[in-house]
């Protein structure tokens, strides 16, 4: 009992101590925003839709000085935006070299709002120690682009190249990888099947990647003033030219006039001191403000009591698998409970999903789609806004929208079904491993995949996958109102460019996320500025926010910083994500009385 005793006030002193430390620590960190001072835009991370973390781990990732590793793409654009119309704001620095991942449709939205932001007479200079041609996608928007002397850059064309396991499952490890799919481009799963890219898969992914690159060429070369013959000649003289620079590649990148100059870092910082406010005690010399101090300053001028309708935004980010999913993924029960939620609540006029998804598990797709279709019946509008990939299931979960926009470089379609079924008696008769035993009926135990695939269950599996096929495209029928061999042919698994899946009818309109926005709001007769916008995400538990709260203020950050006692506690006090399965493994996974999972998935990302 005393034990007990002194271990409950031992708890709560740590308790209260930590209330004290947040409160003291709870003032304002944020610096004041002066006038003429640069917005330094500096992401450092993967370009995201969502964050994959809650937000107190976030929090104490970074009061340990550990790497960031997600920047939310709307926390670009709304920086980006609200620069336009800062009267504090003088010009931007764009330095793009630890910005990852993305889609060419989430690029080409940044380097549209970099180019608003020029237009409105703020001048925006970008500079890279080196740059991979996806970052330059959006630098090429800027004003004038400066390139580091050792640095290098070079546009080299879209490729996409994936490992066959074939052989290896089959032949050397004695494993049946049995296929089951309709749509004859339907090639998620050729992998497990085929050593190469079947001629049906090498056709369909050239024809959208050609429309793509052609895309880039063109978005490039109007940005930087040439002409996309002369950026295509440049890549095809490659070898040529750059042995006429002895091969300094940063050299190659201003003769083919991709910068404007050759400048280290430090030279671009006292450009922008000698261009902007000089101060010897900010970084670089010159007043600046960084994204994370700008995008607080943007938060505390939204006023805390907002009584206007709410047009609502739920993200459906990456692979959908059925139950409770974490954000940064798609769960066919937590996403539909998050657009379950905008129905119920009362404040929430109109709806925009945003769709960045390969697909996954049919059942899944269904489960968000009908609450989708709720949404419509309750006189909720629903807009689609397409990110980098809305395809096979995440076309599924999009296609009865009331208007599905995308970005020309989206890539979409994808529609079909698969299912993989494996089997492993040769895998372990290596081991000398053999079985055997009796059943009841033929098709007891026919699913046991330690059991060769008998023939009439491959053909019970192979008419599941037709039903589903035949589901998938009636319900694209009838939500896109085409005839089924409309559909039947831009179907057949068969994937597409946003801009070319507008040109079929799969598509309403080409646009970004701020245009669903705006469609959405028109269709309950609400204007700019007669709206709030609300992403609609998992809350945050009590525990989160509280050391969240801690970790974002002076003394807690520091305190968590050096203490190891906190690092200690908090390790063992906040759980830990877990790693998603990898979406194959978690397909083959028997649910109930489905032996096979009937799958919507794309692997066609870039």
């Amino acid at each position: 009992m005393n034990f007990t005793r002194r271990l409950i006030f031992n708890l709560l002193f740590f308790v209260l101590l930590l209330l004290v430390l947040a409160m003291l620590g709870a003032g304002d960190r944020t610096r004041p925003l002066l006038e003429r001072t640069t917005l330094v835009i500096a992401p450092e991370g993967s370009l995201v839709e969502q964050f994959s973390s809650d937000p107190a781990t976030r929090a104490i990732n970074k009061a340990f000085g550990s790497d960031v590793a997600e920047v939310q793409l709307r926390d670009l654009l709304r920086a980006l935006d609200a620069a336009r119309e800062d009267e504090r704001i003088e010009r931007v620095g764009l330095r793009l070299d630890h910005l990852g991942g993305g889609g060419m449709a989430s690029r080409r939205e940044l380097a549209a709002a970099v180019a608003r932001l020029r237009e409105s007479g703020k001048q925006v200079i970008a500079f890279g120690e080196g740059m991979t041609q996806d970052q330059y996608l959006i630098a090429a928007e800027a004003d004038e682009i400066y390139l580091d002397p050792m640095g290098g850059l070079l546009l080299e064309g879209l490729g996409r190249y994936r490992q066959y396991y074939r052989e290896g499952l089959e032949d050397k490890l004695g494993v049946d990888m049995h296929l089951f799919k309709v749509g004859q481009y339907k090639s998620a799963a050729e992998p497990f099947v085929l050593d190469a890219a079947s001629p049906e898969s090498k056709q369909a992914d050239l024809f959208w990647m050609n429309d793509l690159w052609q895309r880039y060429l063109g978005d490039v070369a109007q940005a930087r003033e040439v002409t996309p013959q002369q950026l295509a000649q440049g890549i095809a003289q490659l070898p040529e030219r750059i042995a006429a620079v002895d091969g300094d590649l940063a050299r190659y990148a201003l003769q083919q006039q991709l910068v404007d100059g050759l400048m280290t870092r430090e030279q671009v910082d006292d450009l922008l001191a000698e261009r902007g406010m000089a101060d010897e005690d900010a970084e670089g010399g010159f007043r600046q403000v960084g994204l994370d101090g700008y995008l607080g300053h943007i938060d505390r001028a939204i006023k805390a009591a907002d009584v206007r309708p709410q047009v609502a935004v739920v993200v459906a980010e990456g692979a959908i698998t059925g139950g409770e999913q974490p954000p940064g993924s798609i769960g066919g029960v937590s996403t539909a409970a998050l657009l379950r939620a905008a129905r119920d609540d009362e404040d929430v006029s109109a709806l925009v999903l945003r769709v960045d998804s390969p697909g996954g598990e049919v059942f899944a797709s269904e489960q968000i789609r009908r609450e989708v279709v709720a949404l419509r019946e309750a006189g909720k509008p629903v807009v689609v806004s397409m990110g980098d990939l809305a395809a096979s299931g995440g076309y599924w979960i999009s296609m009865d929208a009331d208007r599905i926009y995308a970005d020309a470089s989206t890539i979409t379609g994808s529609i079909g079904i698969f299912g993989l079924f494996p089997t492993i008696p040769r895998a372990l008769e290596k081991i000398g491993v053999s079985t055997d035993g009796v059943s009841t009926t033929e098709f007891a135990g026919a699913f046991d995949i330690t059991r060769p695939l008998d023939p009439e269950v491959g053909q019970v599996i192979q008419s599941v996958i037709e039903k589903g096929y035949r589901d998938f495209t009636g319900k694209v029928a009838a939500a896109r109102e085409q005839p089924i061999a409309q559909i039947e042919a831009v179907a057949q698994g068969r994937v597409w460019s946003g801009a070319q899946a507008r040109q079929h009818g799969l598509v309403d309109e080409l646009g970004g996320l701020q245009a669903a926005i705006a469609d959405a709001a028109r269709r309950v007769d609400l204007e700019e500025g007669d709206y709030q916008l609300r992403y609609i995400e998992k809350q945050a538990t009590p525990f989160e926010r509280f050391f969240g709260g801690l970790a974002e203020s002076r003394v807690g950050s520091a305190w968590l910083g050096e203490s190891a006692l906190a690092r200690s506690l908090l390790a063992r006090a906040l759980p830990q994500t877990a790693q998603d399965l990898r979406f194959l493994e978690a397909a083959i996974e028997p649910t109930r009385g489905v032996p096979v999972k009937a799958l919507a998935y794309c692997f066609c990302g870039l």
